[in-house]
């Protein structure tokens, strides 16, 4: 085996009691291009997904291990911002498990090691850190190490010393995002967003993710998705590689829940209308939900959307305050947020608002302005976040330079994880922070508004779900 990627992860350590039937299980997408990318030229590949099939750090170690690879690479990318950082304590867990038990190379590899390589490899303990997209690196690496060859200096490989740039961003999406390797998962043990089938609360499998983009064109503080590629920015696949690869996930794995990872897909029409419309001409009956700005849909665009398939749309709201959001550098231009909700609805297309609590200009009443907008809006459902200071964003920067406290784990940056620690505000201590979002959290879901829109709409066995979810009530170290 040249080589073993490895998805890690603890659901129990990330989301605590939620993290047993209520959160999704995502596909490791891009551990699935890399495989595939690396075995189109000619290495053999293996991926261990341990979020998934729930292995210890040590037990993916001695799986890893009984394959005798050349290299053995951690990737801790995930699929939206959070989910590199909030990784990294079992990550580096895995990654010097693998140090003792394997003779192999061992690298780290995704958004948060891109971000932070030094304390990545000295946390880890890993030979090398593997910047950015990872593709060539790696292959230069697997090349050397198959020839006998000591690594040595490999552009794209942190092994110490001050890091070097980035390596350069292929244009051709189509080359470095090829078909994944879906084949090499396991892909029975995916499934859905509870939400995301509310339609169906008990068909949350087969489920798939995939990007037909990469990166993000604008800077928001909080964002750190821009970190992997260098600088804002957004590149496509073709439509219709991204159309292949749905057809794909459809006709040979039966998958109908799908989430498009892409930061923003509704965006560039040139790019999302070719995939609707070919989506429209097979008529798979999927149940996709993808990411949109509120200043970027078009309201004429809402029926082929709904026809292609796209039940879902997330928008991220953030708050109801446009001071606050300008001071999180959004740069959303205003419109009649209410008035794009309902139309979307009427659609007959599905919103999930996304909120933020605790950006830096925010009040004990702008936050209360936000959880009242979010209430008035209904959408049939809502995330609500307290601002953290990502690896690789503008407020990571903002906290290092001002002193501010930060998690002692890194699976403290995870919103629902016990250790969990946002940022403070102007007025505002992390801990007041956190209290309120736990409380809108219950506030809103527990509403009567709120619960009578989903009997209504998805019937009385959805309401009794998220009335059990809600019941749940995460620990927090801060608040004890």
């Amino acid at each position: 085996m040249d080589i073993v990627l490895i998805n890690p992860g603890s659901r129990t350590q990330t989301y605590q009691k939620l993290g047993g039937e209520i959160a999704a299980i995502e596909p490791p997408y891009w551990a699935a291009v890399i495989a595939a990318w690396l075995r189109g030229r000619g290495f053999t590949v293996s991926v261990i997904d341990a979020n998934a099939l729930d292995l210890t750090p040590e037990e993916t170690a001695a799986r890893a291990a009984a394959l005798k690879p050349l290299a053995a690479a951690v990737m801790v990318y995930g699929s939206q911002p959070s989910a590199s950082t909030q990784n990294m304590t079992c990550a580096s867990a895995t990654a010097a498990a693998l140090r003792e038990t394997s003779g192999t190379f061992v690298l780290m590899g995704g958004l948060h090691p891109t971000a932070l390589p030094e304390r990545t490899l000295k946390e880890s303990g890993a030979h090398a850190v593997l910047m950015g997209e990872g593709h060539r690196p790696l292959l230069a690496l697997l090349e050397k190490l198959r020839a006998g060859l000591e690594p040595g200096e490999v552009p794209g490989l942190y092994t110490g010393g001050t890091p070097g740039p980035l390596p350069p961003s292929s244009k051709n999406l189509d080359e470095d995002l090829p078909l994944a390797a879906w084949d090499l998962l396991p892909m029975e043990k995916y499934r859905a967003h509870n939400w995301h089938c509310f339609d169906d609360i008990n068909a949350r499998s087969p489920y798939a993710a995939l990007y037909t983009s990469l990166g993000c064109p604008y800077s928001c503080a909080f964002c750190c998705i821009n970190a992997l590629f260098g600088r804002p920015g957004i590149r496509y696949r073709s439509p219709g590689a991204v159309l292949a690869e749905i057809d794909e996930l459809r006709n040979r794995y039966g998958v109908r829940n799908l989430k498009i990872i892409d930061e923003l897909f509704i965006f560039d029409e040139k790019h999302y209308m070719p995939i609707v419309e070919g989506l429209r001409e097979r008529n798979y009956g999927l149940n996709i939900w993808a990411y949109a700005r509120v200043d970027t849909v078009r309201p004429e665009r809402l029926p082929a959307l709904k026809q292609a398939g796209i039940n879902w749309l997330a928008l991220g709201i953030e708050s109801a305050d446009p001071a606050v959001r300008d001071g999180a550098q959004k740069n959303m231009r205003e419109r009649d947020i209410k008035s794009l909700v309902r139309a979307i609805q009427a659609a007959g297309i599905r919103v999930i608002g996304n909120y933020i609590f605790g950006l830096p200009e925010d009040t004990p009443e702008s936050m209360r302005r936000t959880l009242d907008l979010a209430k008035d809006l209904n959408c049939e459902f809502a995330n609500f976040y307290s601002a953290m200071a990502y690896p690789g964003s503008a407020l990571y920067r903002q906290a290092a330079a001002e002193g501010w406290a930060l998690p002692a784990e890194w699976s403290g940056f995870s919103q629902h994880s016990y250790d969990a620690l946002p940022l403070p505000t102007r007025t505002l201590t992390a801990a007041q922070v956190l209290r309120f979002r736990d409380e809108a959290f219950t506030e809103y879901f527990t509403s009567p508004a709120y619960l009578g829109l989903l009997e209504t709409r998805f019937g009385p066995g959805v309401r009794t779900h998220v009335e059990a979810v809600a019941a749940h009530r995460l620990k927090r170290r801060l608040l004890e």
